[in-house]
């Protein structure tokens, strides 16, 4: 954009990229004007700032359907493949299924040599638990491009799948040396962090934390300290009380359900019980189904653990089963309620209950630190 700055595609994924950082004023603006440029440039153009637009806006049913539509006309698009987590973002199902084959078949449109579909492709591979899959599409992509975020990404999730422990620490600080600003800095920091809680290094999550996540990344913030607290360790730095308690009442606070969700798990983190009961409460009232259905007894439940009645706690998280999954996100950020489930379990003396749910992941990783941890009686 600095080279050519009335190139509205250009502003527009500058924007995509950096959206979560801007107030919504200089959004606005942003916006405008690449709408404004894209507009002379042509009618791909245009449909690609608009669906920037929604995506920024989180209205991600909006985007996917015109995702849908964008790629019927420009099919492999690269320029619009960053938009593609709005399908899951949905926090539906179908909508999930629907663009796992949309990337699917823009990957096999694409072929192989193209970097930016191998991402993409890796990146569902690594959601869908064929993680070894997504681990060699990843690493195919990235021996095509080193810098793609996307693939570095899509690896980190698949060796969190793996258990590759330090390696993966060393694969991403590697990467992000290469680049000290790059977009993807806190969220890979994060996975680092997530790394070393895993490999038992908790002095390392909690510098890595405190290095990368400033107060606005209250979610990541909130994962990371919550899953040290599950274990008996000290948390990192914590987010404020009363800048968790603005956000949920901010406009888009209840805007989306696994937003919504980190933002119970800081209240969790600051053991504020009674806030959990308040916001359990407004999700139990609320008339989406995932809000009543599944972040409603989550929140319940962090607010038992809090209150120190596991027991109740571990009621609530086992009624849910695979209804989890619609609280949003992704398999590593969902797995904290299958961490808080566990904890719960050998805090109310069913241990064999807690050694059972984690029995996947304490068989097919290497490194089980973490998941000792969760296990040992308190």
């Amino acid at each position: 954009m600095a080279e050519e700055p009335s190139c509205g595609v250009a502003r527009g994924l500058l924007t995509l990229a950096t959206g979560d950082r801007l107030s919504d004023v200089v959004l606005k603006e942003q916006l405008v004007i690449a709408h404004r440029d894209a507009r002379s440039a042509g009618e791909r153009e245009t449909s690609l700032v608009y669906g920037v637009y929604l995506h920024t806006h989180r209205q991600y049913r909006l985007t996917a359907n015109h995702l849908v539509a964008h790629f019927e006309r420009w099919p492999a698009d690269e320029l619009a493949g960053p938009m593609v987590g709005a399908f899951a973002a949905c926090g539906d199902p179908a909508y999930r299924t629907q663009g796992d084959a949309l990337v699917e078949r823009q990957a096999a449109l694409a072929g192989p040599d193209s970097w930016p579909w191998t991402s993409w492709l890796a990146s569902i591979r690594a959601e869908q638990g064929r993680v070894r899959e997504a681990r060699d599409l990843a690493e195919r992509a990235l021996a095509c491009f080193p810098r793609s975020g996307v693939a570095v990404h899509a690896l980190a999730h698949a060796e969190h799948e793996l258990g590759a422990g330090f390696v993966s620490i060393e694969t991403l600080d590697l990467w992000l040396a290469e680049d000290p600003q790059v977009a993807q800095l806190r969220h890979l920091s994060w996975h680092a962090a997530l790394q070393a809680i895993a490999c038992g290094d908790f002095a390392d999550a909690r510098r890595r934390a405190d290095a990368a996540l400033p107060r606005q990344d209250v979610g990541m913030r909130a994962a990371t300290n919550w899953r040290l607290l599950l274990i008996g360790q000290a948390p990192a730095g914590r987010s404020d009380p009363d800048h968790v308690r603005e956000l949920l009442a901010a406009p888009g606070g209840m805007a989306e359900v696994f937003h919504t969700f980190n933002l119970a798990l800081a209240l969790a983190v600051e053991a504020a019980t009674e806030d959990l009961e308040i916001l359990a409460r407004r999700a139990a009232a609320d008339g989406r189904p995932e809000y009543r259905e599944v972040l409603a007894p989550v929140v319940r439940a962090l607010a038992e653990i809090t209150a120190g009645r596991p027991r109740v706690a571990a009621d609530l998280l086992d009624g849910l089963g695979e209804k989890a999954e619609r609280i949003g996100g992704v398999r590593v950020e969902r797995e904290i309620i299958q961490d808080t489930l566990a904890r719960a379990l050998v805090d109310s003396g069913e241990h064999s209950r807690a050694a059972g749910l984690l029995h996947r992941r304490t068989t097919t990783r290497h490194h089980h630190v973490y998941e000792d941890l969760l296990l040992a009686a308190p």
